[in-house]
């Protein structure tokens, strides 16, 4: 097996993980990432870290949810912070249609009445009349996750340079490119576009959460996700737009409503943040890796809202492209 030199392009999800996963392979790697401090300008950072092959299969393609699970698997290997806690979602009980909606699109969940939700998740017990729990799914603290891959891949060999925007320059004769800069690549990649996500960052010590929650609503649908220290994920719209703007007035009314229709509890806690980025999508809403210029230029990109969960199987991909040649249907090969 041939040791190559690589630089990856962009200290994101995908960045990291390619990064990790190719220096364990025994590759020569440096990381390259334009801000200075990790993760400032990533749309990851503003990722809620959901795990949930089997949810996203409501309206994700097949590929997805396929490939889902082995993402899951691969970050329990890799990263002892991970919560092994499931997804749950409810709805109130004018909305229980679109529960029923849901549950003809997904799959590995166990219907759950009021008494079973409050097993579940004692704060909500008396709150909804029916459930679905997906037990095989996990959730984890963004920052703290993305902090992780970043040490562990400087542990296993990864040379990092942070405030420096990739340049041809950057990649040496004889060395390979992985790109992973996301929207900044979509010079090489004309199908790709933006879509905006907005959510908010809460601390509340009046609601106990242990796993995600996606409260679904015909017009406002949420997903809070518990973090450390007592803080709540909440999100997010998902809108067809490039603007990198603050979030909006209207998006910050539709979360906070929702998120107090969840559970009154919200209504004393604390805004830490209210965020807006914009992610890379291809048509398909699928991510993949491209191989060109005969393998020495590979881009990985399209993360949408599976770069988490996507990230470490693109990375055994690209891995086992260049140590074995190895097809995979989420990397394709365009002619040199």
């Amino acid at each position: 097996m041939a040791k190559h030199t690589i630089t990856v392009a962009g200290g994101g999800i995908l960045g990291l993980w390619q990064a990790l996963t190719l220096a364990r392979a025994g590759h020569s790697v440096r990381l390259v990432e334009q801000s200075a401090e990790p993760f400032r300008l990533s749309a990851s950072a503003h990722a809620g870290a959901m795990l949930a092959p089997d949810c996203e299969a409501e309206a994700a393609p097949r590929l997805v949810r396929e490939h889902g699970h082995l993402g899951l698997a691969l970050w329990r290997t890799a990263y002892p912070g991970l919560v092994n806690a499931g997804t749950l979602v409810v709805a109130a009980a004018r909305d229980l249609p679109d529960l029923t909606q849901f549950a003809t699109r997904t799959a590995g969940y166990k219907r759950l009445t009021e008494e079973g939700i409050g097993a579940l998740e004692p704060d909500l017990g008396d709150r909804f009349p029916a459930g679905l729990f997906f037990p095989v799914e996990a959730h984890m603290t963004t920052p703290d996750a993305m902090g992780f891959l970043l040490n562990a891949a400087r542990e296993a060999g990864v040379e990092t340079h942070f405030g420096r925007p990739w340049s041809e320059g950057d990649t040496a004769e004889g060395s390979l490119l992985v790109d992973c800069r996301g929207l900044a690549a979509r010079e090489d990649l004309s199908t790709l576009r933006g879509v905006r996500g907005e959510r908010l960052l809460v601390r509340s010590s009046d609601v106990t959460l242990k796993r995600p929650i996606r409260l679904l609503h015909p017009r406002h649908p949420i997903y809070v996700v518990p973090w450390t220290g007592h803080r709540f994920l909440v999100g997010s719209t998902m809108i067809e737009s490039e603007d990198t703007g603050a979030i909006s007035v209207r998006s910050a009314l539709e979360l906070l409503g929702a998120v107090y229709a969840l559970h009154p509890g919200f209504a004393e806690a604390e805004i830490l943040e209210a965020a807006a980025g914009v992610r890379p999508a291809f048509p398909d809403n699928v991510p993949r890796a491209t191989v060109r210029d005969g393998g020495r230029r590979i881009i990985v990109n399209g993360a949408y809202r599976h770069g988490f969960l996507l990230a470490p199987v693109l990375a055994e991909a690209v891995a086992a492209f260049l140590n074995h040649g190895k097809a995979h249907p989420l990397l394709m090969t365009e002619a040199a």
